[in-house]
Order: structure tokens, then C-alpha cells, then sequence
């Protein structure tokens, strides 16, 4: 996902902004950090999905699909976890409850990155964001949970679309993205 943040910061959606991310939700939950331009990189890349979120097993007894880490957010929130919970894919789902659940997952994890890296925007892309009215939805759960206590980063649609990844692998190798 470093690669598409990238993609997304030199010519798409996170233009101009000193710290910024892109998630992405689809057949799991990935996820890119940038500062200054440049994607952030320790041990190794960060691995935003297997961030841990609070999963109350009253309200939803799904143990979660992370091979892992069971109920991490990609074991609670990613496309095969949908599939999974609901059982049928997630262009299939068309009662308004497991979305409501779906945007709650989607707004803790969120709100962790929004905690510890204090991003400017949060690029959501992936399949499970085609659901119309989810990105809004999230945004609006981040906000409620997030309660005044910080500021809240915009939310945005990935501007280069599917183009993002290709872009910005390109950046990273050396190539100029025009």
C-alpha cells in the first residue's frame, strides 16, 4: 500500500499534505504512512490491518478470518471477513445492518491510525469501499468516536483509482510519474 499512497500523494488525492495514509480495503486491509512524500518504513512496512480493534463478541460472536490474529481489523473488516460473517461477498450485501457493523470496524481502526500517526487525510480504496454511502458512514462513526478529542482527518476516495498502485510503483523505482 505504500506504493499507492505514493501514487496518491504525487499525483492524486494526498497532494501537497506533510503526513497522510491510504487503506485499503478489499481481499484483506493494507496500509501505506506517508511523511514528507516519503512512505515510512522500520523493521518493515507498516501492517495496518493487523492492528488490533475492540471487538465486542456480545454483539458480533464472529471469530474473525486472520489466519493470524483472528479478529484483527482485516479478520473482522476485510472482504473475505464479510464474506465469511454474512455469507455471501460483500456486492451481494444488501441489508443495511451489516454495513452499519462494517463501518463501525472500519471507523476503530480508524481511529488507532488517527491516534498514533495524526494524519492530514486517510485515502480509502479497495472493492469493500464501492459500497456507496460506506465512506460517509465511516467518516461519520470516526467522528462520533473520536468525540472532539482531536482533530479528524478527511476521508477521500483514492483519486487515480486503480491507477494508484501502478503510479506509484513507479515512483518508487526511480521513474518519473507525470
Amino acid at each position: 500500500m505504500n506504493a499507492a499512497g505514493l501514487g496518491e500523494y504525487r499525483c492524486g488525492a494526498l497532494q501537497g499534505l506533510q503526513i497522510c495514509c491510504y487503506v485499503t480495503v478489499g481481499t484483506g486491509i493494507g496500509g501505506g504512512v506517508l511523511v514528507g512524500g516519503a512512505p515510512i518504513h522500520g523493521l518493515q512496512h507498516p501492517e495496518l490491518g493487523h492492528l488490533r480493534v475492540p471487538h465486542d463478541r456480545e454483539e458480533d460472536p464472529f471469530p474473525g478470518v486472520c489466519p493470524f490474529h483472528g479478529a484483527c481489523w482485516e479478520g473482522l473488516a476485510s472482504g473475505p471477513a464479510l464474506e465469511a460473517r454474512w455469507g455471501r461477498p460483500a456486492e451481494e450485501i444488501e441489508d443495511d445492518a451489516p454495513w452499519l457493523l462494517e463501518a463501525r470496524y472500519l471507523a476503530l481502526g480508524l481511529l488507532a491510525v488517527t491516534a498514533v500517526v495524526s494524519p492530514q487525510r486517510i485515502v480509502l480504496g479497495g472493492g469493500v469501499l464501492n459500497r456507496p454511502g460506506l465512506l460517509e458512514l465511516v467518516q461519520r462513526q470516526l467522528d462520533g468516536l473520536v468525540n472532539g478529542y482531536v482533530a479528524v482527518p478527511e476521508l477521500a476516495r483514492p483519486a487515480l483509482g486503480a491507477r494508484a498502485g501502478v503510479l506509484g510503483a513507479l515512483a518508487l523505482a526511480g521513474s518519473v510519474v507525470a
